[in-house]
């Protein structure tokens, strides 16, 4: 994606914008409600995921103002011309670039550990959900990680045709627990106190 003075509507971006900080609010949330029910199988991996979950905002927050910083850029782009215009040009380039970048650390990477291993572990242990289902978080997880290291180094873009395929389990496992959290409700866990061993 290349930044295009002008393409685009100033609506459009700041729509996206409230999505993206909807999303960072989302994030928070889900983590701060799971963790007293995960604690209990392991306090270390519990306050793991919670710190994903808002490393992943953290980042998230950084390609937001990224973007929503284009809108100024187009701004000064109306009445600019020649070297001006072109700096503008450039800045704005490298502020979509950012955003580009926090996307695939935040979403790609960080989600891979967090809401993949460590939340498909803890959900696993626990057996809050169906084992089955847990499962696609550990496959899941790692192949996001493998997608995001091949994408560094450029074996594809991101979006392109492998990478959503590597993507697939992960949807799959964060669709599948929201699905069934809100339908089924988590199952009771025979674990009380949190394990020594895996604290």
């Amino acid at each position: 994606m290349h930044f295009i003075p002008g393409a685009g509507s100033d609506t459009s971006l700041q729509m996206g914008a409230v999505f993206e900080f909807v999303l960072i609010v989302a994030n928070i949330a889900t983590a701060v409600v799971i963790y007293p029910l995960v604690k209990r199988q392991s306090r270390t991996h519990a306050l793991g995921y919670v710190t994903a979950r808002i490393m992943e905002s953290v980042i998230i927050a950084i390609g937001l103002m990224s973007i929503v910083s284009v809108l100024s850029v187009n701004d000064a782009l109306a009445g600019a011309t020649g070297v001006q215009a072109t700096a503008l040009a450039v800045q704005g380039n490298s502020l979509v670039h950012t955003y580009e970048w926090a996307f695939l650390f935040g979403p790609g990477l960080v989600v891979g550990f967090g809401n993949g291993l460590l939340l498909g572990y803890l959900m696993y242990r626990s057996g809050l959900v169906p084992p089955r289902m847990a499962m696609l978080g550990l496959i899941g997880g790692p192949l996001l990680i493998l997608s995001f290291v091949m994408i560094l180094f450029g074996a594809y873009k991101n979006g392109s045709g492998p990478a959503s395929l590597l993507a697939l389990p992960e949807i799959a496992w964060e669709v599948s627990l929201g699905v069934y959290a809100a339908w089924k409700g988590f199952r009771s866990s025979p674990i009380d106190e949190p394990k020594t061993a895996m604290a």
